[in-house]
């Protein structure tokens, strides 16, 4: 693989899963990645065999991305080029499932509860009313019954 199929690789597979200034930065970056390590002395063929996979490479990018809360678009040209490449039809293919951090499912846990308890306690307020004095009833009707 060359350069410009390296690099077409890459905008294709970072086209559906970032927006279009993430794609062009990043496609710049890496550019200008491969023109430094050639003018270090490397050849292109090197340097890109230590980049791996375009495709993988732009699925980390994507991945990067949504751990930082920058999610548009999804990343169907990897998915699908990862499976047609496949000889077995086996290909890696990443889940794409949402992951939800810890601390949004802790969160959430607590308002829900937060929500219970207030629930709770609006009935009880609004019972005590009639609650207290039924008790306080039930109480001197049974001890003047058992004093007799």
């Amino acid at each position: 693989m060359d350069r410009t199929e390296f690099m077409d690789r890459l905008q294709r597979s970072l086209a559906g899963g970032v927006n279009s200034s993430q794609v062009t930065e990043n496609v710049r970056y890496y550019q200008d990645y491969i023109d430094m390590e050639i003018r270090k002395g490397r050849s292109e063929a090197e340097v890109l065999s230590t980049l791996g996979d375009p495709r993988l490479l732009a699925k980390s990018i994507i991945e990067a991305n949504k751990r930082a809360g920058y999610v548009e678009g999804t990343n169907q040209n990897f998915d699908e080029e990862t499976q047609t490449d496949a000889g077995s039809g086996q290909g890696s293919r990443f889940s794409g499932a949402m992951r939800i951090p810890g601390w949004l499912i802790l969160l959430i846990v607590v308002v829900i509860m937060l929500l219970i308890i207030g629930v709770v306690f609006s009935v009880i307020s609004f019972l005590a009313p009639i609650i207290i004095p039924v008790l306080i009833v039930m109480l001197l009707y049974h001890f003047i019954r058992s004093k007799s």
